[in-house]
């Protein structure tokens, strides 16, 4: 039997919860956790606010632990391995996405906590292709929001192939932009940071900022045209798209990882006129996962955490709810 923290329905607090997963398949391997991040998209299925969230509802996507089991099948990994798992536990392995290497792009690919438990547990399953091994000198109680918030910045520096002399800004310094901002100053790009927040100013510089822009101030975005290759978009709110679009040279990109619900509202001749983009992006491959983590490694890149214990968990939640978290949260059952 696993243990676990699961909502019996939308918006309620977790509670233990048991389930036999039968057993283990061929090509799946079971972990024990050790430590799991928290994400927004946690919250947002926790409270059903895409319409996909089946109860009971195990939450937790970026999971880090030690193999325990694997299937007759496995041989890439052993018992005793310290592994992580991120949005993805499955794919289907025979699609065009899948044999071109986007396995993060397959139409069947399995997630974590949609239609499967997460790893708010004591153990988690999953197919094998999708568990990546740790690299040893990552640190395991931080690696967690790597595998979901690090993959999701750091994918589109390699689908766009995006130069270290580039210019790129980030708008948002929180759970997914405080990763960016490091991984974009070790690219060796020029780094700017779009902030509404006093208090971040100072930290975001520390991160890797070169400058600060102050999204409150409208002569400020006026004053910064024509000046970023590539913006990229943390925040899950609407914002006036069409100032950030002014400040792009030209071919430049807007490029959405953060999952704002509300529609854009955008000007289409300030696109054509200077042949920008706009796009979006989710996690990465198994293979640009692996490369993430080889570059986090080199560059001693990590999250900013705050630990909370398994047992902790809602108090963790309300505290991610009010947007007081600095800047992911993991819970430990160490």
């Amino acid at each position: 039997m696993i243990k676990a923290y699961a909502a019996q329905s939308a918006g309620t607090e977790l509670q233990m919860f048991e389930y036999d997963p039968g057993p283990l398949a061929a090509h799946d391997v079971e972990i024990d956790i050790e430590h799991c991040g928290i994400c927004h998209s946690d919250l947002s299925m926790l409270n059903n606010e895409w319409g996909i969230t089946q109860f009971p509802f195990v939450p937790g996507h970026e999971i880090i632990g030690m193999i325990s089991a694997v299937g007759a099948q496995v041989r890439h990994l052993q018992p005793h391995q310290r592994v992580g798992l991120g949005w993805h536990s499955n794919y289907c392995l025979t699609c065009s996405a899948c044999l071109s290497g986007d396995h993060n792009l397959c139409q069947h690919a399995e997630a974590t906590i949609v239609g499967r438990h997460g790893g708010f547990a004591d153990k988690v399953r999953a197919n094998a292709a999708s568990v990546i091994a740790l690299p040893d000198h990552i640190e395991a109680l931080s690696a967690g929001p790597l595998f979901c918030g690090g993959i999701t910045v750091f994918n589109p520096l390699l689908q766009f192939n995006i130069p270290p002399t580039a210019r790129v800004a980030v708008i948002g310094i929180g759970g997914l932009g405080h990763i960016a901002l490091q991984f974009l100053k070790a690219w060796g790009c020029h780094v700017t940071a779009f902030t509404s927040s006093d208090h971040k100013k100072t930290e975001a510089l520390e991160l890797g900022a070169d400058e600060i822009l102050d999204t409150r101030d409208p002569d400020i975005l006026k004053n910064a045209t024509n000046q970023f290759d590539l913006i990229l978009s943390t925040v899950n709110v609407k914002l006036d798209w069409n100032s950030f679009i002014g400040t792009l040279r030209p071919k430049g990109r807007l490029h959405f990882v953060g999952a704002s619900l509300a529609p854009l509202d955008v000007a289409v001749f300030p696109l054509i006129s200077a042949q920008r983009s706009l796009s979006g992006s989710p996690v990465g491959s198994p293979a640009t996962i692996k490369t993430m983590l080889a570059f986090a490694e080199r560059h001693q890149i990590k999250p900013i955490v705050e630990v909370f214990r398994f047992d902790q968990v809602n108090e963790a939640l309300a505290r991610l709810a009010r947007g007081n978290a600095r800047y992911r949260i993991v819970l430990s059952n160490q």
